[in-house]
């Protein structure tokens, strides 16, 4: 199994935004993650890399702790935030950075973001966070899809892309190879539909329905 959580609680302000939740993912599940905004879909991802320490509970990542342990999870998991992070390298200094913190190939990356219609060269000197909302996410999305990961954890990654931009994005995810697993946050499940073989809805900090697809 890549994930274990037993009876996992996170508490906020006293209230439960985990509330005792089981849960396994195993090699090549394709999750759709939903529930209302609150529901804790992005606390338990964040539980997962390791962001929070838990009131409770037990969480395991391809056996590791994700706190004690949080560069061997790091290692084999790649994630793309709702929210891109407000890096002040350039883009050159990022892909510098990223290719010798996680030996992913900058050619790769080329790539990956071209089929996005992101033309990394012309932008090679700018800042990250000068990039318009919909350029740092695909650039985010190139990163995330050419390093080799066991899991890939999208939190809305379509949240800032055009309809054209979608489309390359989905077409760019049927390519995953097939031991790859991955778990979108999502209120879209009728674009991702194709793409994943179990959803998992959330409600109150609670998994209340959790089925194959």
């Amino acid at each position: 199994m890549l994930v274990v959580a037993k009876e996992i609680t996170k508490k906020f302000m006293g209230t439960y935004v985990l509330d005792h939740i089981n849960l396994t993912m195993n090699k090549g599940d394709r999750i759709a993650l939903m529930g209302s905004n609150g529901a804790g879909k992005t606390t338990l991802v964040r539980a997962m890399l390791g962001f929070y320490h838990l009131n409770s509970g037990d969480i395991k990542v391809l056996g590791h702790d994700p706190v004690k342990e949080r560069v061997d999870v790091l290692k084999h998991i790649s994630f793309i935030p709702q929210l891109p992070p407000p890096v002040k390298l350039s883009i050159k200094e990022l892909l510098i950075f990223v290719s010798n913190s996680s030996q992913i190939s900058q050619e790769k990356i080329f790539e990956k973001a071209s089929r996005m219609d992101l033309d990394l060269k012309s932008h090679i000197a700018k800042p990250f966070y000068k990039l318009s909302g919909g350029m740092k996410q695909k650039l985010l999305i190139a990163i995330a899809l050419s390093k080799k990961s066991d899991i890939l954890i999208f939190d809305e990654p379509t949240a800032n892309l055009d309809p054209k931009g979608r489309e390359q994005f989905y077409t760019l995810l049927e390519e995953i190879e097939n031991d790859c697993s991955t778990l979108f946050i999502t209120h879209r499940l009728d674009e991702i539909e194709s793409l994943v073989n179990r959803k998992i809805y959330m409600d109150l900090g609670k998994v209340v329905e959790d089925e194959k697809i």
